[in-house]
């Protein structure tokens, strides 16, 4: 009979100090939505498909009209992400941001161009032509890459199933066919509010990273005990979307993206070679206030909250994901959660 994939928080974990939000997910900060469509699940192995697009939405309003602070961190830049250079130019977000595969990217941003003339005035039509934001990881062990199974209408289809509430994590979405430290990756999510403050951090992970030997839980080497037999080499990569309602600018939002790198360090990431290691955050208020006015103590409290919630998401997505099986009927397993509890201190 197959283990119950449950959150490690769920299972009696708790991960950092802080307070999560009513969901633990990115979508706890008012407005942002996400959606999945996931390709491959449930289809034979012979097929070789096993992808999708995620889509997180940051607000209900119109896109590209109402545009929202932004900013992006490339930890390690061996990526094949789309928008990312606008976005650091302008310091704005003007899409929902598409999370696929690394053969989708256009695929992708195609999709998200169409969705934006179907509900947009205007778009493409003389000005504006708006910069969709796109990040990949390579599910290319466990999915046909050239199978160029991601079309358009796939990110269309995502953006409009975007929900608020909990989220959906694990083997779905972009995160269908990702393989992180050896075991079944994918999506997962976490939040954190800020402490003595009214605000919230939220972060959504696509992960692709890691060797087995590296992974470390609350610092326990669980890798090194738990090692599958079918080892993956450590190169991978991770795409980190953090939201806010915190009213910073980019330039402030820009060092927010930068501690997600604290919460994947702590998982045992050393940002391989050919590893993608990027954060991109923004921030739906309509409000600019100075980030540092009370002197930083706001600001050391949210990078604390980013740093846990970046942590505890990329757990989510281990914990979640079930074993699975892809192309040439490969395996990839799921992390042995039983096995894993009970290497973990309790409270």
């Amino acid at each position: 009979m197959a283990q119950e994939r449950k959150r490690l928080r769920d299972l009696g974990i708790r991960i950092g100090v802080l307070q999560p939000g009513s969901w633990n997910a990115i979508t706890d900060v008012p407005g942002v939505r996400v959606g999945h469509v996931t390709l491959g699940s449930g289809s034979a192995p012979e097929d070789g498909i096993c992808t999708g697009v995620t889509a997180i939405v940051p607000h209900d309003d119109a896109m590209p009209d109402r545009k929202l602070r932004a900013a992006s961190h490339v930890i390690n830049g061996f990526g094949k992400t789309a928008g990312l250079v606008q976005l650091a130019e302008l310091g704005e977000l003007e899409t929902p941001i598409l999370l696929t595969n690394t053969f989708s990217v256009g695929a992708a941003l195609e999709g998200g161009i169409r969705y934006l003339i179907e509900h947009g005035s205007g778009v493409g039509d003389g000005r504006p032509t708006p910069n969709v934001v796109v990040g990949e990881c390579n599910d290319g062990y466990l999915n046909d890459l050239r199978a160029f199974a991601v079309r358009p209408e796939h990110a269309v289809q995502a953006i409009e199933l975007a929900a608020a509430g909990p989220v959906a994590e694990g083997a779905v979405g972009g995160g269908r066919g990702m393989v992180c430290c050896g075991w079944k990756g994918g999506i997962g999510t976490a939040s954190r509010k800020v402490p003595e403050s009214d605000f919230s951090v939220g972060v959504l992970v696509q992960a692709n990273f890691g060797a087995a030997a590296d992974l470390t839980i609350l610092g326990v080497p669980v890798g090194r005990h738990l090692r599958p037999a079918d080892f993956r080499p450590p190169d991978g990569s991770i795409i980190m979307v953090v939201a806010t309602d915190l009213p910073w600018e980019a330039r402030a939002l820009e060092r927010l993206a930068r501690r997600t790198t604290f919460g994947l360090a702590r998982l045992g990431s050393v940002a391989s070679h050919g590893s993608g290691d990027i954060a991109i955050a923004f921030s739906t208020s309509a409000d600019v206030t100075g980030a540092h006015q009370d002197g930083g103590h706001l600001a050391t409290a949210a990078f604390h909250a980013v740093a846990e919630a970046t942590e505890e998401a990329i757990l989510n997505a281990l914990a979640v994901a079930e074993t699975t099986r892809g192309r040439l009927g490969r395996i990839v397993p799921a992390l042995p959660l039983a096995k894993t509890l009970a290497l973990l201190p309790r409270e």
